[in-house]
């Protein structure tokens, strides 16, 4: 059988599986990520918990876990992380005491600044151009739809 046939048939093949591609991708845009974030001493999901939180003030544990895709056993350490760190607050909802509300410090505020030359600098370490980061978010955007809706139908 040729490589062809593999990728007609639907290959066992390592390399010709989009899912791993996607992983493999994922792991080095990571590493790529580390050294960047290194400097302002966060880690990767860290990093993605106060950009929600930068762009979207206070908000409800319930409502990052979506915007991140987590669950809240994942997410919940997390927080905990950032908050010994002094970077975000925890506190309850006054107006519903189950709701629980997590919000940036000053200290968390200010790493914004530092952290806006993140993405410029990933761009120049990896070559690319934001016509091409623009277009691969929009493939990879429609391909989460797509292996959502997919996943929901299997249920």
């Amino acid at each position: 059988m040729t490589n062809e046939d593999h990728t007609e048939a639907g290959s066992p093949l390592l390399d010709e599986q989009l899912c791993f591609a996607l992983y493999a991708a994922q792991r080095a845009l990571t590493a790529a990520y580390r050294p960047l974030l290194d400097e302002l001493g966060l880690t990767y999901p860290q990093y993605l918990v106060l950009l929600v939180l930068w762009e979207r003030g206070e908000t409800p544990i319930k409502d990052l876990a979506t915007a991140l895709h987590l669950d809240y056993g994942t997410l919940s350490p997390l927080l905990k992380r950032l908050e010994t760190a002094g970077l975000v607050q925890r506190e309850r909802a006054a107006h519903d005491e189950r709701s629980v509300l997590v919000a940036c410090t000053e200290r968390g505020t200010a790493l914004r600044r530092r952290a806006a030359g993140v993405l410029g600098a990933l761009l120049a370490a990896t070559e690319l151009e934001m016509p091409e980061v623009t277009r691969l978010r929009a493939e990879l955007w429609r391909l989460a739809e797509r292996a959502e809706a997919a996943a929901e139908r299997a249920r």
